[in-house]
């Protein structure tokens, strides 16, 4: 079997242990997935993303907690929005349907979320606007306003031979999500291929932006803030300070030998730091 088919085996068996919701909110569907029993946990990718920039996390979480993620509108197998690409309301209409689509699967009850990149600068957002989150977690999370570290470009995907294709896409996952080359195995390459081909949502803007810092000022729940030691979207001692903005119930750290994508090249660490500190 070769690595192609074993990563596409591994998603076809966590897919197969998968409750679907299919949630209409905000005038399109969106897919959710779900695992577990108690407490909510929900789980927000990032950018060029879908429900499997958790695969190494899922399982682990939902011996302690009802997991929900959803492909974000505009990802994965969601609908997109009726709207142009660089329709200034985009990011207000992504918030109403995930807003609007949390409360109809969890209602009032106390939930926790947790978001990666891109979907960590929803995730604040979103939090803020959901009185029921008891406890937030940012990983390698987008909006924080300050320096990169990227010191290669990222090479055009979107041509038509299927080698020059895969090989831009390897490169990419090397440079920009994980933190050497030996990381992008063929499970990693898998999700970023599916995930980039089927993304729609232009998440840039979001993630380039300092919302994230400006939401959280007012924000008085426990945050923890994870990055990867190798993460080329931040300087993460720096984004850490100024997320963080001196408040004693937010917490930060930093993962030894981790690229962008912390919690599946460390996933081990991440699912036991995150579980911990939920249960804090």
């Amino acid at each position: 079997m070769d690595g192609e088919d074993s990563a596409a085996q591994r998603l076809a068996a966590l897919e197969a242990g998968a409750r679907h919701h299919r949630v209409q909110a905000g005038g399109i569907t969106l897919h959710w997935r779900e695992w577990g029993q108690g407490q909510p946990l929900v789980l927000l990718h990032g950018g060029h993303g879908s429900w499997m920039h958790w695969v190494r996390n899922i399982e682990c979480f939902a011996r302690h907690y009802r997991v929900l993620v959803p492909d974000l509108p505009g990802f994965g197998a969601s609908d997109d929005f009726a709207l142009p690409a660089h329709d200034g309301q985009r990011p207000a209409a992504l918030l109403d349907a995930l807003s609007d689509s949390v409360v109809q699967l969890v209602g009032a009850q106390p939930l926790h979320l947790a978001g990666f990149s891109f979907g960590g600068a929803v995730a604040g957002m979103l939090a803020a606007r959901l009185p029921q989150v008891q406890r937030l977690v940012l990983l390698g999370t987008a909006g924080h306003g300050g320096p990169r570290r990227e010191t290669e470009a990222l090479l055009d995907w979107r041509v038509s031979d299927p080698a020059e294709r895969m090989a831009a896409l390897h490169q990419n996952l090397a440079v920009f999500m994980l933190s050497k080359a030996a990381a992008a195995d063929a499970l990693a390459l898998h999700i970023h291929r599916h995930c980039c081909e089927a993304t729609r949502f232009r998440s840039k803007a979001m993630s380039r932006s300092s919302r994230l810092q400006a939401v959280l000022q007012d924000y008085a729940r426990p945050i923890l803030l994870v990055w990867g030691e190798a993460d080329v979207t931040a300087v993460p001692m720096v984004a850490a300070e100024a997320l963080k903005q001196d408040r004693p119930e937010r917490d930060w750290t930093i993962v030894p030998g981790a690229g962008h994508w912390v919690q599946y090249e460390s996933a081990n660490a991440v699912n036991t730091l995150v579980v911990r500190w939920l249960q804090t």
